[in-house]
């Protein structure tokens, strides 16, 4: 009973531990099912190519040949020399370069399903780091409203105790409580939303996220930096889109050697009456491609047509995936400087305010409310900053994580 408590006190501390950007991470590849269905698709198509490069079921085939129907002996087996019981077998004869171009087919076609599930990877990492980023900068957002709302909640009492000193007016009171009380529906809004933010993240982690922890990381990508060869290679859009081409050429080659037809043999063992002998059959069929023209022939121009526009696909989505990252980079550096600037003039500016606002207050020439004012005006451009921090990180996570690093694609 003991470790059973021991556990369940365990799995409690685990589900209330905060959930950092590495965590979620993690605990969204792990769980989820999208992935799970890519890579299922995965398995269904590495059977398909293993089936791919086999021959045709051979054919059982059995009857009865020339069996009389009038007469004295009409239905009857055994007793006209015509008369034959049949079995035998027949095989369509695949040629080895058609069941290896199949094969290599069908394996591209394994290729392209792996690109699809590092495009869902990509996704999936996305989509959680957006969740995580919003999350930790609510969570960043409530803890400015809350020292705000311990701030005006600790003046108001200052100033009641000033007005029963006969040294405020009942005014001020009332005004004071009315800001206080506006900070109290923006701090409730801010738990809503922090509660919302978690909730969401929780859609990606599959488990309640109670609290996250960590700080966002700096604007910076490497995914702007990387070469068009490396990019090919870990951006599952262009993985995806090659793909596409080298399925088209394998299908391509399938139908070129499909011009030749596939010959079909065939052997049988025939037993006629007692007083007959008994008899063997063989022989081979031959498809006779009288309209390759339109037919054969039509079928690899179509292929070849595909092929063609898998390739050009290629270049036109290579050209956006190379213009989002340039937009994208371009965004990110942007949101850096306005950061720079809100960081470097906004807020001093705004401390500077409540720093002369207090101090008028305590000389006597300032009003309590100016002071709440001015406190609120400093929280506001916090939270201004605070919100272009969190745009950016959003623009970060797009670009960073459009692309699956070559460890990780390894591994799954």
């Amino acid at each position: 009973m003991l470790g059973a408590a021991l556990l369940v006190a365990g799995a409690a501390h685990a589900q209330l531990a905060p959930v950092t950007l590495d965590a979620a991470l993690q605990s969204a590849t792990e769980h989820s099912a999208s992935m799970q269905a890519a890579q299922a698709s995965v398995r269904a198509s590495s059977e398909a190519a293993v089936k791919a490069g086999q021959l045709p079921d051979p054919l059982l085939k059995a009857g009865i040949d020339n069996l009389p129907v009038n007469g004295g002996q009409r239905f009857t087996v055994g007793q006209d020399f015509m008369t034959m019981r049949r079995i035998g077998i027949e095989q369509e004869w695949v040629s080895g370069d058609k069941r290896r171009l199949r094969t290599a087919l069908a394996n591209e076609q394994v290729g392209r399903e792996r690109a699809g599930y590092l495009a869902q990877l990509a996704s999936v990492r996305q989509q959680t780091a957006a969740a995580w980023l919003n999350a930790i900068y609510a969570k960043q957002a409530l803890a400015l409203q809350q020292v705000l709302l311990d701030h005006m909640s600790h003046e108001l009492e200052a100033i009641k105790a000033s007005y029963r000193g006969a040294k405020a007016g009942a005014g001020d009171v009332v005004q004071a409580r009315a800001m206080l009380a506006q900070t109290q529906d923006q701090l409730l809004k801010a738990q809503e939303a922090y509660q919302t933010a978690r909730i969401a993240l929780s859609r990606w982690t599959a488990a309640p996220v109670d609290d996250v922890a960590g700080t966002p990381p700096a604007a910076e990508s490497f995914v702007s930096s990387l070469p068009p060869d490396e990019l090919r290679l870990s951006q599952p859009t262009l993985i995806t889109a090659a793909g596409d081409i080298a399925v088209a050429e394998a299908d391509t080659a399938v139908a070129n050697s499909e011009r030749s037809p596939n010959w079909t043999w065939e052997v049988a063992y025939q037993q006629r009456g007692g007083a007959y002998s008994n008899m063997v059959s063989f022989g081979v069929t031959i498809p006779l491609p009288l309209n390759r023209k339109n037919r054969q022939n039509r079928d690899v121009a179509e292929k070849a047509a595909l092929a063609t526009k898998a390739g050009l696909m290629y270049e036109d989505t290579l050209r956006q995936v190379q213009a989002d990252i340039r937009m994208q980079s371009a965004t990110l550096a942007s949101g850096r400087a306005r950061i720079a600037n809100l960081r470097d003039a906004l807020l001093p500016a705004a401390e500077q305010r409540v720093q002369l606002a207090d101090a008028a207050y305590r000389a006597g020439t300032g009003s309590l409310a100016d002071t709440f004012a001015v406190r609120r005006a400093q929280l506001d451009a916090q939270l201004q900053v605070l919100d272009v921090r969190r745009e950016v990180s959003q623009t970060w996570a797009r670009l960073e994580y459009q692309v699956v690093p070559p460890t990780l694609a390894a591994a799954q």
